[in-house]
């Protein structure tokens, strides 16, 4: 099979591979270029563990293959601190001790991070709709729900 060039920017650095057309999204960022926050859960797009910003719209990058995105802005969850410190989001995140195995945590952020630059100020049930497609095992929502509302109010 022919690989392909393809060009992204990555948490604004420009990155460039050389990749097999069926490969997805998920697999170029975390085997080629070693960006190991998303995380493949179902590889069916059910869990969002591997949740990525494309252009500004939240995508499960297990279902998007990586020639999709050529040319893309891309946010992963290693992109959204800024010189060191955390991103509004990920404060809140600790602050109200929503990070258990922390498995689902960087989707779940970057589902928040999303709605928050969508609607600023939230209710209760825009959040958890924002985040239904993000699936946890360990914190039962409530605590996810609450930093997402507390980075709001940040």
């Amino acid at each position: 099979m022919a690989k392909l060039e393809v060009h992204y920017t990555i948490n604004g650095r420009a990155h460039e591979a050389y990749i097999e057309p069926n490969l997805t999204l998920l697999e170029v960022v975390r085997d080629e270029l070693r960006l190991t926050g998303s995380k493949e859960g179902c590889g069916t797009g059910d869990c969002g563990a591997c949740s990525m910003i494309v252009d500004g719209k939240l995508v499960t990058s297990c279902l998007m293959l990586a020639p999709q995105a050529d040319g893309a802005e891309i946010t992963t969850i290693e992109g959204l601190a800024t010189n060191g410190d955390l991103h509004p989001v990920q404060q809140a995140f600790i602050d109200t001790g929503a990070v258990q195995c922390g498995f689902c945590i960087p989707g779940m952020i970057l589902a928040g991070k999303v709605l928050l630059d969508q609607n600023p100020k939230p209710d209760e049930q825009e959040i958890r709709s924002a985040i239904a497609g993000n699936l946890c095992r360990c914190t039962g929502y409530t605590k996810i729900v609450e930093a997402i509302a507390a980075a709001a109010e940040a």
